[in-house]
């Protein structure tokens, strides 16, 4: 549970102080009261209250010198002046030295001092997190800098680096079969893909492509990554709810790429499966193709198309559900594929893949030995492939 915000009444008249302490306490938070400036100072710096209200006719140190102090020492604390009617040219006086909000004395309206109250702590819940997250920023993007000056120092340390960043070629969640294959066209791949378990019989899983080649491209995987991880860690350690939230998720990572102007966007898919309820919950950030889904019945093509992430700060993302066979094989697989086919139309070569396979032997080995792809010296993309089956 969060903490009582506190709240610092800073007002010489002890009955008007009694009464705000009151006030405050029965809106829920809790009081700290002060009769002068310099009481008011010693308590603002050994409370650290989340707000103050400040008088600014009080004894031993004017209440404006009061505010210059406060706003000096910490910006991101809201003051609001309460300030007699007579006194408008010291309010305005006070709204230029850092005060967040004026009301007039006398209150003949409680209901603007609380209303003046949550509006100020908002203002400074919503400064502190954007300070956090740009402070979050700001360290992520000095760990990848690192990161990405050491790629370029030693690209086979990069190499395998990459490589122990990638799940394991097969991993069984649950009554879930993850595998993966990862091949690239450099000695860094842009592709990544990743699975892991949730928690609550959850796994979550993407396949993503960034824009490029060779170690930039490489480094926007290890942020990825490690932003996954970071959510999960939030997860485990806040019960925070995005990475459960493939939506939410995908909108996160858009946000944070956007703000790193770091000029590459990513195509990614990530899905999070529910073994209770054999239910997919996924988003697709502009993944092509789309995934594919194969049953008893035959094979199908996973709707749901929403922009790449990292390329436009005001992208939407919409989650989509999808109750699963109890026996499945899905399929996701990088565009790269696509080029060792005929030069043709994208959907002509989609089509093509989906012919491939859809055979009843069809899978991830057949794929790779159809096209020869672990025997060819080089390719023209980078190719991944990831696949999660129930029973198949």
């Amino acid at each position: 549970m969060e903490a009582t915000q506190r709240i610092l009444a800073v007002e010489d008249d002890p009955g008007l102080r009694s009464g705000l302490v009151i006030f405050l306490r029965d809106l829920g938070y809790e009081p700290l009261e002060a009769g002068d400036g310099l009481k008011a100072l010693n308590c603002f710096r050994t409370e650290q209250p989340d707000l103050i209200l400040l008088d600014l006719r009080i004894p031993e140190m004017d209440g404006l010198d009061v505010l210059s102090v406060i706003a000096r020492e910490s910006p991101e604390t809201p003051v609001i002046v309460v300030s007699g009617a007579d006194m408008m040219g010291d309010s305005i006086q006070a709204l230029k030295r850092g005060a967040w909000d004026y009301v007039p004395k006398p209150i003949t309206d409680l209901g603007i001092l609380e209303t003046a109250i949550r509006r100020s702590l908002e203002r400074a819940r919503l400064i502190k997190d954007n300070r956090e997250h740009a402070e979050h920023l700001e360290i992520l993007n000095r760990e990848l800098t690192q990161a990405l000056d050491q790629l370029r120092e030693d690209e086979e340390a990069a190499r395998v680096l990459q490589s122990r960043m990638l799940p394991p070629g097969e991993l069984t969640i649950g009554p879930y079969l993850f595998r993966q294959s990862v091949f690239s066209s450099s000695y860094l791949s842009g592709d990544f893909v990743d699975f892991f378990s949730i928690e609550d019989g959850e796994a979550g899983f993407y396949i993503a492509d960034v824009s490029g080649h060779g170690a930039a491209s490489a480094f926007v995987t290890v942020m990825l990554k490690t932003l996954f991880d970071q959510y999960r860690e939030r997860l485990a350690q806040e019960g925070e709810q995005t990475l459960r939230d493939p939506a939410d998720m995908l909108s996160r990572l858009n946000q944070d790429l956007c703000q790193l102007d770091i000029e590459k966007y990513l195509t990614i898919f990530y899905g999070v499966v529910d073994s209770r309820s054999n239910r997919l919950r996924y988003c697709s950030g502009g993944q092509f193709p789309a995934p594919l889904l194969r049953d008893s019945v035959g094979l199908t093509m996973i709707n749901g198309h929403d922009e790449p992430v990292g390329l436009f700060d005001d992208a939407l993302y919409t989650n989509h559900e999808l109750d699963l066979p109890d026996r499945f094989l899905l399929m996701l697989v990088s565009d790269g594929i696509l080029e060792l086919f005929p030069r043709d139309t994208a959907r002509s070569r989609v089509k093509l893949l989906m012919r491939e396979v859809s055979g009843a032997e069809a899978g991830m080995e057949s794929l790779v030995e159809k096209f020869a792809i672990e025997e060819r010296n080089e390719l023209p993309d980078d190719i991944s492939i990831l696949t999660l089956s129930k029973e198949w």
